[in-house]
């Protein structure tokens, strides 16, 4: 299930870059920091994801 969380990690990273750009062409300040909070958080959750499989090993 670790490669279904990874994905979804990846999408949400996707999202929010997709969020904060057009929050910055449309000069809106609260979609850009929302895309960028959903960065942040595609981001802990897929470093929570390494370590896991870091102690399977």
């Amino acid at each position: 299930m670790s490669a279904i969380d990874k994905v979804k990690n990846a999408a949400q990273e996707a999202a929010g870059k997709v969020k904060e750009g057009v929050g910055q062409k449309t000069d809106n300040r609260d979609l850009q920091a929302e895309g960028q909070r959903d960065q942040a958080s595609a981001d802990l959750k897929q470093r929570g994801e390494h370590v896991k499989d870091a102690f399977k090993a």
